[in-house]
């Protein structure tokens, strides 16, 4: 099995898509979060989810609790699928993650048609945050609290204790992560958050658009940290529609 066989998913094939998005999920969440948006994009759009190790039938891997490590190792992964233009999409940890690969890949001349993220402040601003380091309980109440997670999850003691060292190594990742300034970006990037959102703020959201010298859009929308799930077919909307062969 290679490398992109273990980090891909690509629930709904369409080869002959003139582009493609690469979907890099949430902490504590893993590659099929995207199949609605998998299943919904349409004829013209590829969509490829990326899994990352030690969730699901990767569990039995090693996590990984270094942000730019595992982009990284997300950026190895998804360049034998970068044969046409291609967009980056992330939400929360995601977009972080989908950040620092598109930085990877424009320092091999070979960046993204589009960036965007959702769910997460721009990487230069910085929160004191410590959700990884609290107990068990403390990390079951952040999960509740953002109603992000299944609430049957919280019914089962074992699929909870399961899920809870993958919570936690991801908002590690999240948590300890470090800007390093560089160049920015020249693509388009376009950012959706949710009002309400209490992990960032929309002055933190908008200040994505320092990090490119392209154009930069944000879009806020009713709802918390995962205001995705009531307005999913409005932001695959503005994801589809910057990706059409006209906007290309």
């Amino acid at each position: 099995m290679t490398t992109s066989d273990l980090w891909v998913r690509r629930y709904h094939p369409r080869p002959d898509a003139p582009v493609r998005l690469v979907c890099f999920p949430h902490a504590g969440s893993s590659a099929p979060y995207y199949l609605p948006v998998s299943a919904n994009a349409g004829p013209g759009v590829d969509v490829l989810s990326v899994q990352y190790p030690g969730r699901q039938e990767r569990r039995n891997e090693p996590l990984v609790d270094d942000l730019h490590e595992l982009a990284a190792r997300c950026t190895d992964a998804v360049l034998p699928w970068l044969d046409r233009p291609f967009a980056l999409f992330g939400h929360s940890m995601g977009a972080t993650v989908a950040f620092e690969v598109a930085r990877r890949l424009t320092a091999m001349s070979r960046e993204p048609l589009h960036l965007f993220v959702s769910g997460r402040r721009a990487p230069s601003r910085l929160r004191d945050e410590d959700v990884h380091r609290r107990d068990d309980a403390g990390i079951v109440a952040e999960m509740q609290s953002l109603s992000g997670t299944d609430t049957r999850v919280f019914d089962d003691e074992d699929l909870l204790r399961s899920v809870l060292p993958v919570v936690r190594n991801d908002y590690k990742a999240a948590e300890t992560y470090v800007y390093t300034e560089g160049e920015p970006l020249h693509c388009p990037v376009t950012v959706f958050t949710g009002h309400d959102d209490p992990k960032v703020s929309v002055e933190e959201a908008d200040a994505w658009r320092g990090h490119t010298t392209g154009p930069a859009v944000l879009h806020v929308y009713d709802g918390g940290h995962f205001f995705l799930a009531r307005h999913q077919a409005a932001v695959l909307a503005v994801i589809t529609g910057s990706m059409t062969p006209a906007a290309v």
